[in-house]
């Protein structure tokens, strides 16, 4: 891949295009006040350093409190984006109709969903439910009293743990606005305090927004379920009109894919030379279109840039989150049309066609044709796809994997839909346990070189993954995701995926849909019997680089699931936040982060936890 990536950049020079490589090099060194999280700057009296000779800042606050508001508001940012993502699939539902833009393709999830918040649907119009469910959610994010609804799904001593340390998300927009209220000046400065709301905003996005987000597009897009595709930039194509879409809300996606498809645009398509249409994407919103429709993955954070650089880009077409202000610029030195598309994401040098869901047919038409007429307009001299691609198999939602488990099972009957054929395969040791890989990529580290190299070594250690976001994609450009990688398995995991018929890593999903792995962890405590912190399972996210990121690691640690971090969360400048993190937090939720910058160390430490958890279970 580096090779290719090279011959991209020197397109790039060629047109006067920098490039992510480049600027990392004139932003090196970074602020080591910054990284250490010891730099404030929420009051004009400072900003303030941390330093020997200055050990607190002109109010007084010392270096414990100046970090741990640092994190906090990190939290909060990453809470209040994935779940305004989910408020908007949620204002999306309330929105589908039968002859409208966004339909119910899942009748039976909303069914459950609504089941499981009391609401009545014998006799009603499926339309009238997805709207006072989607309405019932929306309640979440402002609601007066009580806790998230959906932490019910969680096994009762997770609940009762949440309880007792004070961390219940209550209305998701209530913690990220208390979080900016504590960690505003002269409000908290106790590292104790901040962190423990850390873990309560994180929890409202995993076990809330994000949560919702998930289960409301499965209802609208149907929920995901095992489909083949491919990955990396080999798969753009020279003879057809590329289009691009890079973001997190399948909203966009999905109807760019449905007027990509649609046989008079690619008749269309046709009288300007092209042979037809071809979507591919980048970040989550490719592994949305990918999980439900094939759509093949073009790659993930750090390659945005390179699918503009290969020259045949008629358009990036995106929505919001992880999206480069660069693109903008760069497609100018190209031929490709940049298209903004949300309020929430406005960006320089783009072309601005707001996509909602009352014109989102009409605008989606509107952009595949933009796109289609861009074609003539490629510099051919500039044109160079890499010709590489990996076959994948993607869409592993819990329920998808539930069903692949009761094809193999020859249990009791009561048996099928649960995880209990899982579960003793790792009684058995057949299988060790498991990790979930997720994150971004980060130009501290190598791209994909982190994900890489820890996935193989737990695959033949015969422990099974799950992956979600730019872990995914890292993983299927490796050629992970393909049955065919087996042959890095150890005979355990090999005999299992060869049983089930399964690649030994699963993709579930985007960023958001990390909440999908929390819901397979809580059914397999509730299957096996045991608390969610006793499973030989680890989180990991070894390239992590957005406040996203940061929310994710707090609610997966929060639910009792060690997390492993390959990128340092801007704590080490106080003992004392780093004590909580990676120590003391264990005592309120039997779980916690896990520092190493060193790929093979944390490799060792996650498989020494695994092991350590499975001795206590006695097997």
């Amino acid at each position: 891949m580096e090779s290719a990536t090279a011959q991209l950049l020197e397109t790039g020079k060629k047109v006067g295009a920098d490039s992510w490589q480049q600027r990392v090099k004139n932003q090196t060194p970074h602020c080591a006040f910054g990284e250490s999280g010891t730099c404030c700057r929420i009051c004009s009296m400072g900003p303030c350093r941390i330093t020997p000779k200055a050990p607190r800042g002109i109010c007084g606050c010392d270096a414990h409190g100046i970090v741990g508001r640092n994190y906090l508001r990190f939290t909060a940012g990453g809470a209040a984006t994935h779940s305004d993502h989910g408020r908007s699939i949620a204002e999306t539902l309330y929105l589908s109709a039968e002859d409208g833009n966004y339909k119910v393709k899942d009748p039976e999830k909303l069914l459950r969903i609504a089941a499981e918040w009391d609401i009545p649907t014998e006799g009603r119009d499926i339309y009238d439910v997805a709207h006072e469910v989607a309405l019932t959610g929306l309640q979440e994010y402002g609601k007066p009293f009580g806790v998230q609804r959906f932490l019910k799904r969680a096994p009762e001593h997770t609940q009762e743990l949440w309880h007792k340390a004070g961390i219940e998300p209550r209305a998701i927009d209530k913690e990220v606005s208390q979080s900016m209220h504590m960690s505003h000046m002269g409000n908290s400065s106790l590292p104790e305090a901040l962190v423990r709301q850390s873990l309560r905003a994180g929890l409202s996005d995993g076990w809330g927004g994000s949560m919702m987000g998930t289960e409301f597009s499965d209802v609208m897009f149907g929920t995901p379920k095992p489909v083949d595709t491919e990955a990396n930039l080999g798969v753009m194509e020279k003879d057809m009109v590329n289009i691009i879409v890079h973001g997190h809300d399948p909203s966009l996606s999905e109807m760019i894919v449905y007027y990509a498809n649609d046989p008079e645009l690619i008749a269309y398509a046709k009288t300007f030379g092209a042979k037809g249409i071809n979507v591919a994407g980048v970040c989550c919103t490719s592994n949305e279109v990918a999980m439900r429709h094939g759509i093949p993955m073009a790659g993930n954070f750090l390659q945005q840039e390179n699918v503009v650089l290969t020259g045949a880009c008629e358009a990036v077409v995106v929505d919001v989150q992880c999206i480069f202000p660069a693109l903008g610029p760069l497609s100018k030195c190209f031929h490709t049309k940049f298209i903004t598309t949300s309020p929430i994401c406005r960006m320089p040098d783009s072309d601005f066609i707001e996509f909602e869901p009352a014109n989102a047919g009409e605008n989606a038409y509107n952009i595949v044709k933009t796109a289609i007429e861009n074609f003539p307009n490629r510099r051919q001299e500039l044109v160079n796809i890499p010709s590489m691609k990996k076959k994948a198999t993607v869409g592993y939602s819990v329920e998808a994997i539930k069903k692949c488990l009761d094809g193999v099972t020859n249990s009791h009957i009561d048996d099928l839909n649960t995880m209990k054929p899982l579960i003793e395969c790792v009684k058995s040791g057949v299988l060790r346990g498991a990790v979930a890989f997720v994150g971004c990529n980060n130009p501290k580290i190598r791209p994909d070189t982190a994900h890489i190299e820890l996935m193989k070594k737990m695959l033949e250690h015969d422990i099974i993954l799950v992956v979600s976001g730019c872990a995914a994609q890292a993983a299927a450009k490796a050629g992970l995701m393909d049955k065919e990688a087996r042959k890095y398995c150890g005979e355990g995991l090999k005999r299992v995926c060869t049983l089930v018929d399964i690649p030994p890593v699963l993709h579930m999903g985007s960023c958001v849909d990390i909440s999908r792995m929390m819901i397979l962890a809580s059914d397999i405590a509730k299957d096996w019997g045991i608390n969610i912190s006793q499973i030989p399972l680890v989180g990991c996210a070894p390239e992590w680089m957005s406040e996203k990121a940061v929310s994710i690691g707090n609610y997966v640690v929060a639910t009792g699931i060690e997390t492993f971090l390959g990128v340092n969360p801007y704590t080490k400048g106080s003992s004392e936040v780093e004590g909580l993190l990676q120590g003391s937090i264990e005592d309120w939720v039997e779980a916690k982060f896990v520092v190493d910058l060193d790929i093979d160390s944390m490799g060792d430490r996650m498989i020494e936890c695994i092991e350590k958890k499975r001795t206590a279970l006695g097997i």
